[in-house]
């Protein structure tokens, strides 16, 4: 059998063995392309958006990302962080920051709590993959990265007591990358990692920093391809509400209900939800229960956050309440919904470049005392593969976890809010994304608040 190799220079780079789906098979010039540049290929190994997907975006006139433009764009923010910050080079085993950097994925939620994929990027942008074994075919459609390599799987699960040994196996190839593409620079930024190679890395004599800072930064500022993406996964995204609300009904459960949303994403080609954050009647106050089997009954407060991951992997970050059934709300119901509106609406209002984290927070809609015990973590976050920085805190929490910075063009943000009393019924959940524009901001979320709550 024929072998195909990368960087053949390198003791660990993979190798390619022919398939009957062979993904080192190069595509003709003449190959048809779908509308976000990657193939029409209906054995393709990339993960991306089905038919259904563009479909809906056609008849929407939404414009797909250009996914080769947007790629290049994430290097070249990585690496203006790292010659901000003189650092030679970065080390991401976050598999979202693999994915911001590469825009590759290999079972997502798996290596989140498995760090078996790892990638090595220089400030001058030479790209590094480690893959999981056997997993090299995964990324071969993707040019920027220049080496697929194996051997960044040093946790306990994978290799016992043998972690430190590959740890340090590990290290070397760091070290190595680091002498060649960054020079003299010894200084190395790193997401997250595990204690045994933090060790081995450092004993290699390399000055490791904080990575976190460069890749949250790096990722803060959306470009027009990335707000392209976006556009497309909130417009999926509130397809598969209209299809979660289509099976809320009295005698379905909570469960039924949020599965008809993860349905919804996967049909169109979006990735995972973070969260089980739905619930309903008394079980929307306090926030934070997730669904269960609880049968759902006419007159029922349906409070939800999709926290969902949808195409070319895009975080979907909306909140609504409903009511189940053709009923009228409470007058209850109604005055917490009305608070939880005029809260996000108002605090929308703010959303401008060059307005501070703390004027936000001093400026801001102000909670009625009731509602404060039981607010929601912040007020504003940022959004883009996942929540991402900044959090934007509420008055009571400022001192304490409040940061500073400033709003600039190309963030998203969410703008949120939880509104149930201390030992109340209900609970409203309502949230929004919203693009910083160059003069204020632009409503990215389209999926209509409900008229029945706010008219009197």
């Amino acid at each position: 059998m024929q072998t195909a190799t990368t960087q053949p220079e390198s003791p660990f780079s993979i190798l390619f063995e022919s398939r009957r789906i062979d993904p080192t098979q190069s595509h003709s010039s003449s190959a048809p392309l779908k509308p976000d540049g990657s193939y029409s290929d209906n054995d393709r190994v990339e993960i991306g958006p089905t038919p259904l997907a563009f479909a809906e975006w056609k008849e929407l006139g939404l414009q797909p990302p250009n996914l080769t433009r947007m790629r290049e764009y994430r290097l070249k923010r990585i690496q203006d962080q790292l010659v901000q910050r003189k650092l030679g080079a970065i080390l991401l085993f976050d598999p979202l920051n693999i994915r911001y950097a590469t825009d590759s994925t290999n079972m997502q939620l798996w290596t989140t709590h498995n760090p078996a994929r790892a990638c090595f990027i220089a400030a001058s942008g030479y790209m590094v993959l480690w893959d999981f074994h056997g997993c090299g075919h995964l990324s071969k459609h993707l040019p920027l990265i220049k080496e697929r390599r194996i051997g960044a799987s040093f946790f306990y699960f994978e290799c016992g007591d043998r972690t430190e040994e590959h740890a340090g196996q590990f290290s070397i190839q760091v070290n190595e990358l680091l002498k060649n593409h960054a020079g003299n620079n010894r200084r190395l930024a790193v997401d997250r990692i595990e204690i045994a190679g933090l060790r081995a890395i450092e004993a290699q004599g390399i000055e490791v920093c904080s990575g976190q800072e460069v890749t949250e930064h790096a990722r803060m500022i959306k470009g027009p391809d990335e707000i392209r993406a976006m556009r497309c996964a909130i417009a999926s995204c509130e397809a598969a509400i209209d299809e979660m609300r289509q099976a809320m009904r009295s005698g379905a459960t909570e469960n039924d209900v949020w599965a008809a949303l993860h349905a919804g994403n996967i049909r169109r080609g979006g990735e995972w939800i973070e969260s089980r954050l739905l619930s309903s009647g008394p079980r929307t106050n306090p926030w934070y229960q997730e669904c269960g089997p609880r049968v759902l009954q006419d007159g029922d407060l349906v409070s939800f956050d999709t926290d969902l991951i949808g195409v070319y992997g895009i975080c979907v970050d909306i909140s609504r309440t409903w009511i189940c059934g053709d009923l009228e709300p409470t007058a209850e119901q109604k005055r917490l919904y009305r608070i939880a509106h005029e809260h996000i609406t108002t605090n929308a209002q703010m959303v401008r470049p060059g307005v501070g984290f703390t004027e936000m927070t001093q400026n801001a809609h102000r909670l009625p005392e009731s509602c404060r015990a039981q607010r929601y973590g912040c007020m504003f976050h940022g959004v883009g593969l996942c929540d991402e920085y900044p959090s934007i805190r509420y008055p009571e929490d400022l001192e304490s976890c409040g940061v500073e910075g400033k709003l600039e063009a190309g963030m998203v943000l969410c703008v949120e809010a939880y509104i149930g009393e201390v030992g109340g019924k209900d609970g409203i959940k309502l949230e929004n994304q919203l693009l910083v524009t160059a003069t204020g901001y632009e409503l990215l979320t389209h999926y209509p608040f409900e008229e029945s709550f706010l008219r009197d």
